[in-house]
């Protein structure tokens, strides 16, 4: 299921489901130790006499206000005769997460209400050892487990603390179980495998209004938690809210910007894919792919890791729309995780730990890095990226060394001395191990990029011989990579003789020739590649989109249709328009990129989320959401169009 409106501090994230349902909580790091285990806390009404969880008999509207990390939630259910509109935001200065909840009578008759809210709390990932207890210093319940302590208030328009609650022990039906009776059973204590509920009345005037909030602290102790329910109570759960959303308001529009003659509904989507970014990102640096914990029942692992190559690209977007901050943090997260070798491994978990990894180390009997070579050297094109915006040199010295200069020497000597294309490593979609074209583009900008840093630090000699070896390897993907039967670039090549046995299977993967820099999009050997790519992985369904490459079966759904490539992704329909934005002359060859940045504005979730990939014939979200890499495309493509709409028009 989706995660509609992730919420989000840096240290405390907080995602929902399309029921607005909390279904994970990940503290201290972003990605890190999902205290929910992605199982749903629920919240739900008790009315004259009938009890209702969110689900689906409340109509409901989930988004956020606009320019903000404050969500704007509408909830209806006319059985009940009642509406819910809901305000959640994790504080910006703070470990809190809180909603504020404003509730309309639609009967004209004075009513008691009721509501609950349940904790299904796995600390550390796990459901023993677990306490959860009501303590009457704070009138609070807290959850607790060694060093992660949860503390969950609330409070009405008259007075805080929490009156109505149950501890339970998971095996029993649940302290979210006695809630549809209307009453809580008052255990003030439960542990080993520990839930709770705590409920909140409300008298509703006739065809009136009353307010609640509820929230929950995050903290390593007692006493911290403690300290932040107080700053609740006397600040006040409206004025952090209030706090919050003027901070990411003011975020957002941190740079005053032209999108040239793109329409609101892109733009938009733009600022949503900024704010989405900032909360998938940890504040010690760590980009992470996706927090969607659905994945684990499917693949028994999560996206919550950071990829070398998701993250130079989230970076480069990032720093092209004026987020130094967030890129330097990144950047030295990854000069901290790159290896004395020069390279990065598959992924990293947020603290900077190597995560799991599914690439061998043995293949065929011969042992291999089990490595994805285009993320280290897409980590050297972003830092570029990020320099030619910033022209922060102070930023840069200090990882000219452990950073640049270790990487690149990696890239210049891991080649095959014969064809001097690279040495054979995993692909960017992590599925093959061979030498991939668009590994070999990487490594080309990566090696430009760190040419160029070279110059700026008066090393004329190690920039020539980067240039000279970036040379050699483009000499080497025109000679070997290049399918003259078929006159457009394979996807892939394999050591056969002298030269290399060619993967004819098209990938859009290919259009990273002029993504990165590499090819013209102009050069007739890619305006034929790219036409295969077009024709080929463009779904012809009322859908439409781009797929990744012929026969793709990840995550495909069991009533895909059998004639398509497989199913559309965000990212692959956004690298056509990337191609058609760098070819355009004028500015109606440049609306043919227009139709590709609609599709994903068409596609989104309701809250401007972006997920992996979407159904082929009914768009629904499929795979993880919001994927992270999908957004930063979303808003590198919309400033690539912008800057040639205004160097076509200054012409």
């Amino acid at each position: 299921m989706p995660r509609d409106i992730p919420v989000s501090n840096g240290n405390f994230l907080v995602n929902f489901d399309a029921d607005y349902q909390i279904r994970d909580v990940y503290f201290p790091f972003v990605g890190q130790e999902n205290h929910s285990k992605g199982l749903p806390f629920r919240f739900g009404v008790f009315v004259d006499g009938h009890c209702s969880w969110m689900g689906p008999k409340w109509k409901k509207d989930l988004k956020y206000h606009d320019d903000s990390l404050v969500t704007n939630v509408f909830l209806k259910n006319d059985a009940l005769s009642l509406e819910l509109k809901c305000a959640d935001t994790v504080d910006v200065d703070s470990n809190i997460y809180i909603r504020k909840i404003e509730m309309t009578n639609l009967l004209q008759k004075e009513r008691q209400v009721k509501l609950f809210f349940s904790h299904d709390f796995h600390l550390y990932g796990n459901n023993i050892g677990d306490t959860a207890y009501f303590d009457p210093q704070t009138n609070t319940i807290i959850h607790y487990n060694a060093n992660r302590y949860f503390l969950i208030n609330c409070a009405t328009s008259k007075k805080s603390g929490v009156s109505q609650y149950g501890c339970n022990n998971k095996n029993d039906p649940g302290a979210w179980k006695d809630a549809e009776n209307g009453e809580l059973n008052m255990i003030p204590i439960s542990w080993g495998s520990a839930d709770s509920a705590i409920g909140i009345s409300l008298k509703l005037p006739a065809s009136g209004k009353a307010t609640a909030f509820y929230w929950i602290a995050a903290g390593t102790h007692y006493d911290e938690v403690a300290k932040l329910n107080r700053i609740v109570i006397e600040k006040t759960p409206d004025e952090l809210i209030k706090r919050t959303s003027d901070y990411w308001g003011a975020w957002v529009k941190n740079e005053p910007r032209s999108f040239s003659d793109l329409p609101s509904s892109i733009t938009d989507i733009y600022n949503r894919s900024l704010l989405i970014l900032r909360t998938q990102i940890d504040n010690r640096g760590a980009i992470i792919a996706a927090n969607d914990s659905d994945i684990v029942r499917f693949g028994k692992d999560t996206y919550s890791y950071m990829w070398g190559r998701d993250g130079a690209f989230i970076a480069a977007a990032l720093a092209k729309a004026g987020y130094p901050v967030v890129c330097r943090k990144f950047f030295d997260f990854c000069a901290n995780a790159i290896s004395e070798e020069g390279y990065l491994y598959q992924h990293y978990n947020p603290d900077g730990s190597l995560a799991s990894n599914w690439h061998s180390w043995l293949v065929n009997g011969k042992a291999v890095l089990p490595i994805q070579e285009d993320s280290t050297a897409l980590i050297l094109w972003a830092l570029w990226s990020y320099y030619e915006k910033s022209k922060d040199i102070e930023f840069i010295r200090p990882l000219y060394c452990d950073l640049i200069f270790k990487s690149a020497n990696f890239l210049v000597k891991y080649r095959d001395p014969k064809t001097l294309l690279p040495i054979p490593s995993y692909d960017l979609w992590e599925e093959r191990l061979g030498v991939h074209t668009f590994t070999v583009a990487a490594v080309i900008a990566g090696l430009r990029a760190a040419a160029n840093f070279a110059k700026l630090f008066g090393d004329k000699l190690i920039a020539l011989n980067y240039e000279e070896v970036a040379e050699e390897i483009k000499e080497g993907l025109t000679k070997y990579l290049y399918h003259k039967g078929l006159k457009r670039y394979a996807r892939s090549g394999y050591r056969k003789g002298k030269g290399y046995e060619l993967d004819e299977v098209i990938d859009v993967s290919l259009m990273g020739l002029t993504t990165l820099g590499v090819l013209s999009s102009k050069d007739p050997k890619m305006i034929a590649t790219m036409e295969a790519v077009r024709d080929q992985l463009w779904l012809k369904t009322p859908v439409e989109g781009c797929a990744r490459y012929q026969n793709d079966m990840y995550q495909r759904p069991d009533d895909s249709p059998p004639d398509i490539a497989g199913n559309p992704w965000f990212i692959s329909t956004l690298w056509l328009a990337q191609y058609f934005i760098d070819r355009a002359e004028t500015v109606e060859e440049l609306h043919e990129a227009t139709g590709y940045l609609e599709w994903c504005v068409k596609n989104a979730l309701a809250s401007g989320v972006f997920a992996e990939q979407i159904h082929p014939t009914n768009g629904s979200a499929l795979s993880v959401s919001p994927l992270t890499w999908s957004h930063s495309s979303f808003v590198w493509t919309v400033l690539q169009y912008s800057e040639k709409y205004n160097s076509i028009n200054d012409y």
